[in-house]
């Protein structure tokens, strides 16, 4: 049994030898391998983070296209609403400009009759005039916005309440 042993000793003391020996080469190659095993594992994870990362900006991308198409509606919307009331704007400029005019001409008109009332008249026909005046408009010259019966103003009201 010692011989089988000294044997089997031997051989194993052979084997350390032979294996320290090797020992070298084998922690090389098997560094070796943990490394390219550990170079392997660090690019799959950087293909997924790369992946991960580029979902995550074709996400953006899609809710900020999105988020534009809605500012774009908005926008279109004010402006045509803000074309509206600029067209409407104009219109009650153009309006207010005709009935500035208007009111011009009356107060010209009323100056007039006014002026004329007393200066080409005599003193009797100014009175006659005058008191007739008052029967017919009440005062129609002196103020013509307190004549409530008078037609005259009718489409000057029927355009401002338009």
């Amino acid at each position: 049994m010692a011989s089988s042993s000294g044997a089997s000793s031997g051989s194993k003391a052979m084997l350390r030898n032979s294996s320290s020996e090797e020992d070298p080469r084998q922690i090389m190659d098997l560094r070796k391998r943990k490394r390219m095993i550990s170079n392997r594992e660090s690019a799959r994870r950087s293909r997924m983070r790369k992946q991960k990362h580029l979902e995550d900006l074709t996400g953006q991308l899609g809710q900020l296209a999105r988020e534009n198409n809605e500012i774009l509606t908005r926008m279109n919307a004010i402006s045509q609403l803000y074309m509206n009331i600029e067209a409407e704007n104009s219109i009650l400029r153009a309006q207010m400009a005709e009935l500035s005019h208007r009111l011009d001409s009356l107060n010209e008109i009323i100056e007039y009759a006014n002026f004329s009332d007393g200066l080409f008249e005599p003193e009797d026909a100014v009175a006659s005039v005058s008191a007739t005046s008052h029967q017919i408009g009440d005062g129609f010259f002196m103020n013509p916005w307190n004549n409530a019966n008078s037609h005259v103003n009718q489409p000057i009201m029927d355009m401002v309440m338009y």
